[in-house]
């Protein structure tokens, strides 16, 4: 025997002798008694489990899962029905096209038409197929409508997309369900056909303003800033806030040069002339700081009218928001055009006023919008102030007054 048998022989002896020795001393039963429950207990455990997930797997009532239309779901993945929101390759295999006429059940639906880079569909698709257009000569017009309405013009879901009240798609959709009206008529139908120079739309009562030349711009003034696009004196005017828009804009009504707040910037003559005319109602509401603590005396005096140099006046509405340490905030609202009526007003009643901003005009506020900050009208605004303007053509004009400043 060579030596490398002998070292190989001796390793394998000692290693035995030693194990001898551990069990001759009881440790080693010890340990194999102990190695052979856990072994027991664990490889049984382990092969029940594997054997009941194959049972679980083959178990035809198991199998047999329903999706929510009552058929047989195709779709799982370790005994549970996959609710992911891609095809893996676990489930790509599966029948895939078991469900009415041949469609694809894969869990995410594949888009049934072209799309834009918005993920719209595109017209002509499934999704949104091609309206006819409107055709007066095959009795589809809306009774009474005039035929130039029918027949001519652009498609009304276009023009009120245009106007930037609904993506086309939601302008469609308020049609069909009857909430578009032109010149006061509902319009239920797809296709119709209008003038934007001519015909009067309204989105759940709200006017839309289809001339895409006009323009609404709301200004928070700063004081020292006089109510003119060119002060003959030199002084800082408005000029500075019109000079960087195309159209050429113009205040509707004024606010003295010490008064800050909300003032409306248009290139609408028709509207700016309805909101600035008193006899159209169109209320006003400043805040104003006056010296002294104002009293509820003093408001409903304010209320019930006061006697000016140029005739009489009252308030719509007045409100003490504070009084304290001989100053006092009030709230007035009225719809007067007179020259400083609400400074004079209040000297009238011996509280001189101190600071003077004018918050709201009309359905207008100024809200949380800077001093010398500028923004356009949003869509509800306009809508708003459109309103008023149609439900004024009706009434009755009063004289014009000469231009004054609150």
């Amino acid at each position: 025997m060579s030596r490398d048998d002998d070292r190989r022989g001796g390793d394998r002896g000692g290693f035995v002798r030693r194990e001898d020795d551990r069990a001759a001393g009881g440790h080693r039963g010890r340990d194999e008694r102990g190695a052979g429950r856990r072994d027991d207990r664990g490889a049984g455990r382990r092969d029940d489990r594997r054997d009941d997930r194959r049972d679980d797997r083959r178990d035809p009532a198991r199998e047999d899962r329903r999706s929510p239309d009552g058929r047989p779901s195709s779709v799982w993945h370790n005994g549970r029905r996959y609710v992911g929101g891609t095809t893996t390759a676990r489930n790509s295999d599966r029948n895939r096209h078991t469900g009415p006429r041949g469609t694809d059940r894969r869990t995410t639906p594949q888009p049934e038409g072209a799309r834009d880079q918005q993920g719209q569909p595109l017209e002509g698709t499934p999704e949104r197929p091609i309206i006819p257009d409107w055709d007066a000569a095959d009795g589809t017009g809306t009774a009474g409508a005039a035929p130039s309405l029918q027949a001519e013009g652009e498609r009304l879901q276009k023009v009120i997309a245009a106007a930037g009240v609904a993506s086309r798609r939601v302008a469609e959709n308020l049609i069909v369900e009857g909430r578009v009206t032109v010149n006061g008529e509902v319009v239920d139908a797809l296709g119709r056909r209008v003038d934007p120079e001519t015909d009067e739309i309204a989105v759940d009562g709200v006017p839309v303003q289809i001339d895409s030349s006009r323009r609404y711009v709301l200004l928070n003034k700063p004081t020292g800033i006089v109510s003119s696009l060119q002060d003959e004196r030199g002084r800082r005017d408005l000029s500075e806030f019109v000079d960087r828009y195309e159209e050429r804009l113009f205040n509707v009504g004024r606010l003295d040069t010490e008064t800050s707040g909300l003032i409306v910037l248009t290139n609408d003559g028709d509207l700016a002339h309805v909101l600035s005319h008193p006899s159209f109602g169109v209320t006003k509401t400043y805040i104003a700081k006056v010296r002294g603590n104002v009293n509820p005396a003093t408001v409903q005096r304010l209320l019930d009218g006061v006697e000016l140099e140029d005739g009489p006046i009252a308030a719509d509405k007045v409100r003490l928001l504070e009084s304290s340490r001989g100053e006092s905030l009030v709230e007035i609202t009225l719809h007067s055009g007179r020259n400083r009526i609400v400074r004079r007003m209040l000297d009238e009643v011996d509280h001189p006023v101190l600071e003077l901003v004018r918050r709201s005009f009309g359905p207008l506020q100024l809200g949380a919008l800077p001093i010398g900050k500028m923004r356009e009208l949003s869509t509800v605004e306009l809508g708003s102030l459109l309103r008023i303007a149609r439900d004024a053509k009706g009434s009755p004009q009063a004289a014009d007054d000469e231009e004054s400043a609150d």
